[in-house]
């Protein structure tokens, strides 16, 4: 497992209040994140933008979709669309992620629903997995014959697309050792992988440098033996947590040559707002703002 630093006491992480959380998130905004990304895919890294948006709601639990009706039953989740935007020559690839994980992770330790959704020239391709009776029950549609239409269920492990809300959670409590996990919707999609738990070593290490606020910052890796893949994730030591970049190394499918690359994300931007109500043209004016045009 690739190594970039000694290990990491968790007691450095800064430890945040009640109130301090509220004035952060329940304020009635998102926070909005813009990366510069190069996306590994057909054996070439593509220049792209990857947009991080973080957002907390009710969860109507039953039917697991935001309660439009609050309700004493919701639970309150911490909401990530994760958004992928790039050119593989002459086409575009858009990949959108939503994880919706409880903010009480101590009596909810898993999300409860993952849905994960690209769309290219060729066609589109859609799966959800949803946390029912202590497993991941999973629905997947595409246009390619041989992973068309499926239903399944997983047994129960951490996925990997969880970790991001886990480090804005509390990443103090990102598991280190060996333990299992279900891979990232991105990287099953890309590597046409049924999605299953996998082995992986993770570890909490020093990272130099500092945030786009000038915060500290550490770096969480996981390591899958089984394909010789390393996922790692930097972010502040202190509250809110910001995730600085990531890094995504594997080889390549086989028919795109097999070669091992980098898949890279650095953060440019980010802005805390209520999204949601710019809608119209004059919200265009503040796209800039996250290092974003209209034709991103």
């Amino acid at each position: 497992m690739p190594t970039t630093g000694g290990a990491f006491d968790t007691s450095r992480f800064e430890v945040y209040t009640d109130q301090q959380f509220r004035d952060y998130w329940y304020t009635g905004r998102g926070e909005i994140s813009r990366y510069f990304l190069k996306q590994s895919r057909y054996g070439e890294l593509h220049d792209g933008d990857a947009v991080l948006v973080f957002v907390t709601e009710k969860l109507n639990p039953t039917l697991q979709v935001k309660a439009d009706t609050p309700g004493t039953e919701d639970i309150q989740v911490m909401k990530l669309n994760a958004v992928r935007k790039f050119f593989t020559g002459i086409y575009p690839y858009s990949v959108l992620t939503s994880v919706f994980s409880p903010v009480a992770v101590d009596k909810y330790p898993m999300p409860l629903k993952i849905s994960s959704s690209a769309q290219e020239w060729c066609g589109h391709v859609y799966q959800q997995m949803n946390l029912r009776d202590n497993m991941y029950r999973m629905r997947s549609h595409s246009y390619f014959e041989g992973e068309a239409d499926k239903e399944f269920q997983l047994p129960l492990a951490l996925p990997e697309d969880a970790l991001w809300n886990l480090i804005r959670l509390t990443p103090a409590a990102l598991p280190q050792g060996e333990f299992m996990v279900i891979p990232g919707s991105i990287y099953n999609r890309f590597m046409h992988r049924t999605p299953e738990p996998k082995p992986v070593i993770g570890r909490l290490a020093e990272e130099k440098g500092q945030s786009l606020e000038g915060n500290p910052l550490v770096r969480y890796e996981i390591y899958f033996p089984g394909d010789n893949r390393t996922l790692s994730i930097v972010f502040e030591t202190t509250f809110p947590y910001r995730i600085e970049s990531w890094e995504d190394t594997y080889a390549s499918p086989k028919w795109t040559g097999g070669t091992v690359l980098t898949t890279r994300a650095v953060r440019t931007h980010t802005l805390v707002t209520d999204y949601w109500r710019h809608h119209g043209n004059e919200g265009r004016t503040m796209l800039p703002r996250i290092g974003l045009s209209p034709g991103s």
